[in-house]
């Protein structure tokens, strides 16, 4: 490892010693602004919260993390990764809500699976290479397509063409053998009407924690057609997934004496780890289709139309110790030494989904009135099967396609929505937005979770048929009051339905409920020589919020439930300062009070003797409490220097308390964390190339030992056993630390 980053460190000062400065290259492109659909994206007079984060900002970090941490500096988000390293199983967070509560779109085509609501960025690793610029709305934003924004969404566009034809190829290696290999390939315009591009990606990682590792393949295409009015493209892209499950979090004492553990995978006998089981992996392929067209009818009116479709498939396998065999659909094993209700076993969990639909938007741009007609329909379908395929010592006859569940989701989305910018008077103009979006979701079969309130006991029925039908409505002012200064107002309304894991994590008998949120944002802006600065207030009051309970489910994911009332508000400043052409700092802050006003929890006999008694909940009253995972201060730091070819950048980020569940107990919670990370870069020319880029980037550079996800288990403990006698809470947090001080060395020619 020492001697490989020696060789790169040497190869790198050879090249800078012999090269001449050059400027950053950047390769001309089409502009495609008029073939992709950009209905949902606000502009300079829209009144919501919004940043821009273009090509070059995300190129400038894009050496194998994912795009989350890709996004830290943007206000209130807050990045976790499983594996410690920044790839592999990574999310975010945006003004403390979670990622099923983020809406992701690609040329506003839903990106987030229509079941879970989440994205599962380890499905399409490397997609930033293939990123044009990203815009992140916070609170409701704009009405757009697929699930509903309760914190954020985030706009994704792809790359434009080059006008010339280009190779680019890029590479890193650092700590825990992370490493990341691009090729980007461009023909350039051909005949003045056709384009192609390509992009072939690896990533790999031995992860911070043990057997975290992450194999990651991905690819990019796309075909375009420009004529005078129309013009159409194809875009291909997709990836594939082998990483090893580090899904449980560690202890506190852990964390002390063995940061890098994962519990993931073992294998016990007489309660002791005997080792790991090799194959607990997470293996799945996605791959993506769209077809974009634009017409332009005339200066005033425009039609953008795209079509998709996405085609998972995918399973992982788990050892499981001492599983209960009836539960499998599996006989007793027989032995001399008696009958065996138990015995650990590895099983395999399969998703088959396919997802399509259409999305639209008529746009018309006047003098005055600018007025965008959208909307989508969506269909998806997603078959959830379980095989067990291997049981320790077992004596019955195994089938080797031994299927213990089978369940089928089916959802039927679509939405439509009318929004305009009409210019009053004097830099004043009024915007309004009106959605309507109907949800048609089916579940059926069998769940992978025993129920044994049934009689007979048996495999959780699912036979869950809702339809929602929600009207979002959003109104706002803004006014430029000259060239420097900008102040703005707005209100909005957003609904959402529960996800899957909702109705399948909670009890038998209940069913969640959709969330309402009304969501009032107000801002300033000024604009003056070197220096800007932005202050937004936002108060976001919910009905029925689904918030993280500090439990975990079967497989790691973190469960939530309704809480009828509750609030987040806060402040969110940014201010940036260019001091020369080549210094600037930019700066964020969140200051906000995230709120349950009266919480209601349920909790587990700690005392239960069996895993049926664990079920039986005891009510705790706790009050008004902070809400899990919602932090009450964010700070980001970047101060960024570019100077005749040199590029160095550090970047800051502090994060307070966060809780993880509800109950706001200081022992069940994240411990603020400060974080610093240095990238340094040079850009040369040397015969025969465009441009080549060198440099480091040095993470967590002063070493902090922090952990950002986690998860409580909150229990009730009596003691004697007894519900008799008062109850104290009990826990046993566990979490998921990230890597200390860590480095990529990254290179990158382009021809």
């Amino acid at each position: 490892m020492k001697k490989t980053l020696l060789t790169v460190a040497a190869t790198m000062a050879t090249l800078v010693a012999a090269a001449q400065p050059a400027a950053t290259d950047t390769v001309p492109t089409v502009d495609l602004s008029e073939v992709e659909v950009l209905g949902t994206r606000a502009s300079s007079n829209t009144p919501v919260a919004y940043t821009n984060i273009s090509g070059k900002q995300l190129a400038a970090q894009n050496h194998g993390l994912d795009i989350p941490f890709l996004l830290t500096m943007t206000p209130g988000v807050i990045t976790t990764s499983d594996a410690g390293a920044g790839v592999g199983y990574t999310t975010m967070r945006v003004r403390g809500t979670d990622a099923t509560r983020i809406n992701i779109t690609v040329n506003d085509i839903p990106l987030n699976d229509a079941e879970s609501h989440s994205v599962f960025w380890v499905n399409t690793p490397d997609f930033a290479s293939s990123v044009r610029d990203i815009q992140v709305q916070r609170g409701v934003g704009t009405s757009t397509n697929g699930a509903g924004a309760f914190g954020a969404s985030v706009n994704m566009r792809t790359q434009g063409f080059s006008r010339d034809a280009f190779a680019e190829l890029s590479g890193s290696y650092g700590s825990y053998n992370t490493n990341k290999q691009t090729l980007r390939v461009g023909s350039g315009m051909l005949g003045d009407h056709w384009a192609a591009e390509a992009r072939l990606s690896h990533i790999g990682s031995d992860g911070y924690r043990d057997r975290a590792t992450s194999e990651l393949m991905s690819y990019y295409g796309q075909l375009g057609y420009f004529g005078d009015k129309t013009s159409v493209r194809f875009i291909s892209f997709g990836g594939k997934e082998d990483t090893y499950h580090a899904w449980d979090g560690i202890s506190r004492d852990d964390l002390k004496d063995n940061r890098t553990y994962n519990p993931n995978g073992e294998i016990k006998h007489d309660g002791q780890v005997t080792g790991f089981y090799k194959d607990q992996k997470d293996i799945y392929r996605q791959m993506h289709y769209q077809l974009i067209w634009n017409q332009t009818f005339s200066p005033l009116w425009k039609l953008n139309v795209a079509l998709h479709y996405t085609d998972g498939y995918g399973y992982y396998q788990e050892y499981k110790n001492a599983r209960t065999l009836k539960e499998y659909g599996l006989q007793p094993v027989v032995t001399a030494e008696g009958t065996n209700k138990k015995a650990s076993l590895v099983r395999k969990k399969v998703l088959d989904n396919r997802f399509g639909g259409a999305v639209f938007s008529l746009q018309y741009t006047g003098q005055r009135l600018a007025a965008t007609l959208g909307g989508g329909i969506n269909r998806y379908t997603n078959d959830h099967y379980g095989n067990v395929i291997w049981v320790e010592n077992y004596t019955s006859q195994l089938d080797p396609d031994h299927e213990y569940y089978r369940n089928n989701g089916r959802k039927t989305d679509y939405n439509i929505y009318v929004k305009g910018n009409y210019d009053i008077v004097g830099g004043l103009s009024a915007y309004a937005d009106l959605q309507y979006r109907h949800i048609g979701y089916r579940i059926t079969g069998l769940n992978d979770k025993w129920d044994w309130t049934a009689d007979p006991e048996r495999m959780q029925v699912l036979d869950i048929d809702e339809p929602f039908d929600f009207f979002n409505p959003k109104a706002g002012l803004n006014w430029q009051i000259d060239t420097r200064n900008r102040v703005y107002a707005s209100f909005a309304v957003a609904q959402k339905e529960p996800t899957r894991n909702n109705y399948t994590d909670g009890m038998f008998l209940k069913h969640p409920s959709s969330e309402k949120l009304y969501d009032w944002e107000a801002g300033y802006e000024l604009r003056s020589g070197n220096f800007s600065a932005v202050a937004n207030f936002y108060y976001m009051n919910y009905k029925d919020q689904l918030v993280l309970n500090g439990k975990i489910n079967e497989i790691g994911e973190l469960m939530a439930e309704n809480v009828p009332d509750s609030y987040r508000m806060g402040i969110e400043l940014v201010a940036g300062y260019r001091f020369t052409d080549w210094l600037r700092w930019d700066l964020n802050a969140s200051f906000s009070r995230n709120r349950i006003k009266d919480y209601v929890g349920y909790v587990s006999d700690y005392n239960a003797d069996t895993w049926d008694d664990m079920w039986t909940q005891t009510e705790i009253h706790a009050g008004s409490t902070t809400i899990a995972f919602s932090p009450s201060v964010i700070v980001g730091s970047l101060i960024a220097l570019d100077y005749k070819g040199f590029a160095a950048s550090l970047q800051s980020q502090f994060v307070s308390r966060q809780y993880l569940d509800n109950f706001e107990r200081k022992e069940d919670s994240l411990d603020p964390y400060f974080v610093n990370n240095l990238d340094l870069a040079y850009t040369f020319k040397l015969p025969s190339v465009r441009s080549i880029t060198v440099g480091a980037t040095i993470y967590n550079l002063f070493n902090a030992k922090y952990e950002t996800n986690g998860y409580s288990m909150t229990s009730a403990l009596y003691p004697g056993g007894s519900k008799d006698s008062a109850y104290t809470l009990a826990s046993d947090p566990r979490f998921y630390p990230m890597a200390g001080i860590n480095a990529l060395g990254h290179i990158t020619l382009r021809f």
